[in-house]
């Protein structure tokens, strides 16, 4: 310990002093063992630092003014020091502070400074220590800064963050979580059970997420807050514990997450991914999701569900003549309708292109379901008017009943679908009910559609012909190309076994274009052989004109087989004209007319015949079914039949050719009718190609 007098003493206060000044040096050398920084005043206005301290500080005796502790204090703590110095001398009461101390080395340090005054030292009048605390400090204020971060943090996070007690106090709270609880954001503690925060409804479902959090299980639930007077809340809070090492639980996390706007934005997105956009109706994943509710609802009600399938009658044609803009504005025109002619317990939706369903729930019988059926079908008698142009469409609706009919929502779809296309198979328009009998109906179309496609795949189908001759002398005038297929066994089929396939557009039409190839293929090699070419007559399915290109398609083969354009001839029926898309046979028929292709109308007399369409249509032959034929020698009314046709013909110019002649007297009867060509297993059968070369006569070749 180094000492500095203040005063210098005479001798005699020396020799007085003497023993005083053995103890305070034996107290000296001790301190001077101490690490701390100390520095003592004791009651003879003498001042002591110990080696520590002067150590720390830089200084030798004497030079500063020991009094003067101003000189390594910092200035901004020293103030704040002083007042405590001057507040504690009168009372000698102990203080502690923290100070800024100048190292002699390493500038200011924080320091500890504990200023004392002991009792049980009878000459000491102050005792101060001094700890360098500064690395703590440091440690300390950084770990304050981390904690003050992580509290910003926090306090920006939107949710509401909360830390609770084991025994499920709030303990701690972020300012959101201040904020929900109305808790003033100055407030530290809270201490409220954080069950007693949430409404009745809520605090089951917390109850069971603290006993999961109990046992150390992460626990979350998702409820609406309701509170009188105030917005209903959806929250989803998460609940994971907090625990010690040996497994205990701590405390308990509990993350709250207010998600009324996006619940509203899930509603909103709901609602526009299940709404049809063109239309404003249900879409299909809408209609899958309440057709099954629905019928869940019948089920334990014990009612009666109406089920309607609807799809609308050559919609294709109308976007492909009239434009997809059209198409749309139909749809949406009827969607329109829809909506306004139904009660509202009725649901309309669209499940893509031209497909419409109806449910009709409480359904009280099969006439209720027949006549909604018709009021949708009426929606499109109104007119629907396009760019000054009206788009003429049918509608054909299947119809099907739960539980009668089927048990379960894909069940019902199915019979509806069953019911709606045998109703295409007889000719599209109109409301069919379904009935068990149609899945017979449905499983030979299906198989018959599975034959076609095979045969089409393997290359089985080969035309035949069949010979026209003049009655008068049995003379060959021409051909007509006949469907035959190979089946597994390579037996020829006829094509009544494929029937289904001549309903379908894509295999209608892939069929024509192989029976036209190969017989123009024929009639390419029998020119090359050098024989006379006679007329070949081919059929065409209605269907096949749908896509509005047949005249150019037929027309394009014949170029590139160079085949002459009179040596052809088109037969088709008169169910082609009768039907909707009637418009398309009439131009196509008119493009080959002008191109010197003949037209033949086959069947004449089984359909709704019109004189209207001998005089309208470019028709140039009729065919005499030949229903007409197998009784004509006695039966009087199939004998008159064809007088008038056949006199018809001749009155507007129309050739007329008999089918189905078999027998004799057959083609003495005919004969007396003035028919002048027939085809029949009386004259030749149907005959492969080979067959049919050795009935054409060599080409003459003249001599020079």
């Amino acid at each position: 310990m180094r000492y500095i007098f203040k005063n210098k003493p005479d001798h005699t206060i020396q020799a007085n002093n003497a023993q005083l000044n053995t103890e305070n040096l034996f107290l000296q050398n001790v301190l001077d063992q101490l690490p701390q920084l100390i520095w003592m005043k004791n009651k003879q206005n003498k001042h002591y630092y110990n080696q520590a301290l002067c150590g720390y500080l830089g200084m030798t005796p004497n030079l500063y003014d020991a009094t003067d502790c101003k000189k390594f204090i910092h200035p901004e703590d020293f103030e704040h020091f002083s007042i405590l110095w001057q507040q504690a001398r009168p009372t000698q009461q102990n203080f502690e502070k923290e100070c800024r101390i100048k190292h002699h080395e390493k500038g200011y340090r924080v320091c500890l400074i504990a200023v004392q005054h002991p009792q049980n030292l009878d000459n000491t009048e102050w005792l101060m220590t001094a700890t360098d605390i500064h690395d703590h400090y440091l440690k300390q204020f950084e770990l304050n800064q981390q904690v003050h971060t992580q509290s910003k943090m926090l306090d920006t996070s939107m949710d509401c963050i909360k830390l609770l007690t084991p025994d499920g106090r709030v303990s701690h709270r972020n300012r959101s979580g201040g904020l929900a609880l109305s808790v003033s954001l100055s407030e530290k503690k809270f201490g409220r059970p954080w069950l007693h925060l949430w409404p009745d409804n809520i605090q089951n479902s917390g109850q069971q997420a603290s006993t999961h959090v109990a046992k150390g299980k992460n626990a979350r639930f998702d409820r609406m807050s309701v509170i009188s007077g105030q917005t209903p809340q959806s929250g989803d809070h998460i609940l994971p514990p907090v625990q010690n090492e040996d497994g205990s639980i701590q405390s308990t996390l509990c993350v709250s997450r207010d998600m009324s706007q996006q619940k509203i934005a899930e509603k909103n997105l709901q609602q526009f991914i299940e709404i049809d956009e063109l239309t404003g109706l249900y879409n299909r994943r809408a209609f899958n999701k309440i057709f099954k509710k629905t019928i869940q609802n019948a089920r334990h009600q014990s009612q009666s569900i109406g089920f309607l399938l609807i799809n609308l009658d050559y919609f294709k044609h109308i976007n492909d003549t009239l434009g997809h803009i059209a198409g749309d504005h139909l749809l949406q025109i009827l969607g329109q309708r829809f909506s306004g002619c139904f009660k509202d317990e009725i649901v309309v939706a669209r499940l893509g292109g031209d497909e419409f369903s109806i449910i009709v729930p409480h359904l009280t019988n099969e006439a209720e379901l027949f006549e909604i059926a018709k009021t949708a079908r009426q929606q499109l008698d109104i007119p629907i008017c396009y760019a000054g142009q009206y788009i003429n469409g049918g509608m054909s609706v299947g119809c099907a009943i739960y539980p009668r009919d089927a048990q379960n929502s894909s069940n019902l779809l199915r019979c509806a679908d069953v019911a709606l296309n045998d109703l295409k198979i007889s000719g599209r328009g109109g409301i069919r009910m379904f009935k068990n009998a149609m899945f017979q109906s449905i499983e030979l179309t299906t198989k018959q559609l599975s034959l076609a496609r095979a045969i089409i795949h393997n290359d089985k189908i080969i035309p035949f012909y069949q010979p026209k001759v003049s009655l008068k002398d049995g003379t060959v005038t021409g051909f007509e190309a006949l469907l035959r297929w190979y089946d597994a066994e390579d037996q020829i089929q006829l094509p009544s076994h494929i029937f289904s396939a001549f309903q379908d557009y894509e295999l209608a039409t892939r069929i024509s274009e192989i029976m036209q190839l190969k017989v123009f293929k024929d009639m390419t090699q029998w020119r090359e052989s050098g024989r006379k070419l006679l007329p070949i007559s081919i059929n065409a399915a209605p269907v096949e004109f749908l896509r509005d290109n047949y005249a150019e398609t037929l027309l394009n083969r014949l170029a590139q087989f160079h085949i002459p354009h009179e040596m052809v001839e088109i037969e088709i029926t008169e169910q082609s004209l009768s039907e909707r898309g009637s418009d398309y046979v009439v131009r196509a028929l008119g493009l080959l007319k002008q191109a010197g292709i003949h037209i033949s109308l086959d069947d004449f007399g089984t359909g709704h015949s019109s004189l209207t369409r001998l005089r309208n249509y470019p028709v140039d032959c009729l065919k005499i079914d030949r229903h007409f034929i197998e009784n004509i020698h006695d039966d009087p009314s199939s004998l008159a039949i064809v007088k008038a046709i056949s006199q018809i013909g001749a009155s507007i110019s129309l050739e007329i050719l008999v089918e189905g002649i078999e027998r004799l007297e057959q083609v003495d009867a005919l004969k007396a009718c003035d028919c002048h060509t027939g085809q029949g297993f009386y004259f030749y059968r149907p005959m492969p190609s080979n067959d049919a070369t050795q009935l054409l006569q060599p080409v003459m070749i003249a001599q020079s």
